[in-house]
């Protein structure tokens, strides 16, 4: 199974922002533990800081299943949400954090509703569940 995660605006600076709440270990190490364990996909990565950057891998479909975290963009990207409805294809939302425990204004995703599930508050574990769930 070929799964694409893709992480948006800020999540390249994991491992070093804000590490009370998002850790201490970069996408980096994760992505190759998660190589290491789920031997037999192919797990792309893909990170940007760009709205329709994001839209535009995700409309790349060369992928068998997505995993994104879209940040920000959770709260408020229309657009990202109509690009996962048109994917028919297994989704997962992932946020490293509790969204629900958090400030008022994180704690809606316009982008879950297009996806098959939601995965929030395991730490960088979720990726790891996220790719167990896909089927």
């Amino acid at each position: 199974m070929k799964v694409l995660i893709i992480n948006g605006p800020n999540l390249n600076l994991l491992g070093t922002r804000e590490p009370e709440i998002y850790g201490t270990v970069s996408m980096e190490t994760y992505l190759e533990n998660l190589k290491s364990e789920f031997v037999s996909h192919e797990i792309q990565y893909y990170q940007s800081n760009i709205e329709g950057e994001i839209i535009n891998r995700l409309q790349k479909d060369d992928f068998d299943a997505v995993v994104i975290n879209p940040g920000a963009f959770t709260h408020y990207s229309y657009a990202i949400a109509d690009c996962l409805k048109n994917i028919r294809k297994p989704k997962v939302e992932v946020h490293i954090s509790n969204i629900y425990k958090r400030e008022e204004f994180r704690q809606k995703s316009v982008t879950a509703a297009n996806t098959d599930a939601v995965l929030s508050g395991f730490g960088m574990d979720g990726y790891r569940l996220a790719i167990i769930s896909l089927k």
